[in-house]
């Protein structure tokens, strides 16, 4: 009994707290004190669902608190101003910002842009461009097939990548997902005759290519062969071309050049500089076969200064210049090397301006072999003419064809295919 006297004082003392029922085993029985009468009953009561937690208790699930607390704090949808009495003043950005913003932050994720208008288009390019998404290994890659896919030309138009062999090396897949370039200007790249992006200026991609500046690329006749492979046999590839630049490459001989007179509508071809043995022979060749008369001043076409970067991607091929050469920028630790290495290599920089100085020298004494296709001017004849003149004219005309003819079949002989030639266009 004083057992129980003093567990009702207690329950009655701290009665403000609601504790819920109290259960107490004694002899083998489970017992409940009631709170009312003060004592402890001996038949189980039916229990009731007992609540743990109050019903104003929440529970709340967090994960990376670290990211939500950085996005609450980000501001980068607020734009901050100031008035004119000095006080800061934001203003909420459009819902449009917002969402291109977060569009070209996962732009590689972009399952196609097909039919999307081009001037949203080139909003969100340059949204990229700026948060540098194009320079990324793999994801800049895929994001850029996207826009060449969807929009050609606007993406890039003309690239010049004239003298950045490092750019071509470290992007080439980047560079092979242009499409429908119209000016293309790789000199003094030293690419060769193996080279992956000489294979691709014969795909389908590039079979808008008007303008090709290959000088100074170390090419001979085996190359020359494989470019103009699928145009000598298939009629495809750089049908299109109309200005040609293959000067300084000494390997290109009187071979090679039988290999361009499939480009029918070529109007300027610039040969200085090659290997070539019979020159005047060459210039009577391309004149018959092509109608390309050997100029005897320097042409404008090559003078390398129309060919320009152009496109939305304008500043992407910047980008990865930049990378580049910060890539090959040398270290603080290594600046005394790289002193001792100028101070000991004087005489490697002088041989070095002496062969650039040989390769000029070359050119200018082989000549300025430029051709470029003259205008025909339309004649405004009378209306009368004699009948005898026109047949004259007409069988004149037949004659010369004829002996066209003649001259192709007989100077094509020694352009049939050969097993090498099958070899290459099984490859395209």
């Amino acid at each position: 009994q004083s057992w129980s006297r003093g567990m009702s004082y207690c329950l009655h003392s701290e009665s403000h707290l609601d504790t819920g029922p109290i259960y107490v085993r004694e002899n083998g029985k489970l017992h409940v004190v009631n709170q009312g009468a003060g004592g402890i009953q001996d038949v189980t009561p039916q229990t009731r669902p007992f609540r743990l937690f109050s019903r104003s208790f929440s529970v709340e699930l967090c994960m990376n608190r670290e990211d939500d607390r950085a996005r609450r704090q980000r501001t980068d949808h607020f734009i901050f101003t100031y008035t004119k009495e000095g006080n800061l003043r934001y203003s909420a950005k459009s819902l449009f910002s917002l969402v291109l913003g977060y569009i070209s932050d996962n732009v590689d994720h972009i399952d196609s842009l097909i039919g999307f208008p081009e001037q949203i288009a080139e909003k969100l390019f340059s949204a990229a461009e700026a948060r540098q998404k194009f320079t990324e290994p793999v994801t800049g890659l895929r994001a850029l097939q996207k826009f060449t896919e969807a929009y050609g030309s606007l993406v890039l138009c003309s690239l010049c990548l004239r003298n950045r062999y490092l750019v071509i090396s470290e992007k080439l897949e980047e560079i092979k997902s242009f499409r429908e370039l119209t000016c293309l200007d790789l000199s003094s790249c030293k690419l060769g005759d193996e080279h992956e992006l000489l294979e691709h200026l014969t795909k389908e991609a590039l079979s808008s290519v008007k303008q090709l500046l290959l000088k100074d690329n170390s090419l001979s006749d085996a190359g020359l062969r494989r470019m103009t492979a699928p145009i000598r046999v298939l009629k495809k590839g750089l049908e299109n071309l109309l200005v040609l630049d293959l000067s300084c490459n000494p390997k290109i001989t009187d071979v090679g050049i039988g290999y361009l007179l499939s480009f029918k509508k070529l109007n300027c071809l610039d040969i200085s500089g090659t290997g070539l043995k019979d020159v005047d022979a060459v210039i009577k060749r391309i004149q018959m076969q092509i109608g390309l008369v050997h100029s005897k001043v320097p042409l404008k076409e090559f003078d390398h200064s129309n060919c320009k970067t152009e496109g939305w991607a304008e500043q992407t091929v910047l980008q990865w210049e930049q990378a580049v050469m910060e890539a090959i920028k040398p270290q603080d630790n290594l600046r005394s090397r790289t002193a001792a290495l100028r101070f000991y290599g004087k005489t490697r920089r002088i041989e070095e301006v002496v062969k650039c100085t040989v390769v000029e020298a070359e050119t200018k004494a082989s000549g300025n072999l430029q051709f470029y296709k003259e205008k025909v001017q339309n004649c405004h004849l009378p209306l009368k003419k004699e009948v005898a003149g026109s047949h004259e004219l007409k069988n004149n005309r037949k004659r010369a064809l004829a002996e066209q003819e003649r001259e192709r079949t007989s100077k094509q002989k020694h352009l049939c295919l050969t097993v090498e030639d099958w070899d290459l266009l099984n490859t395209y």
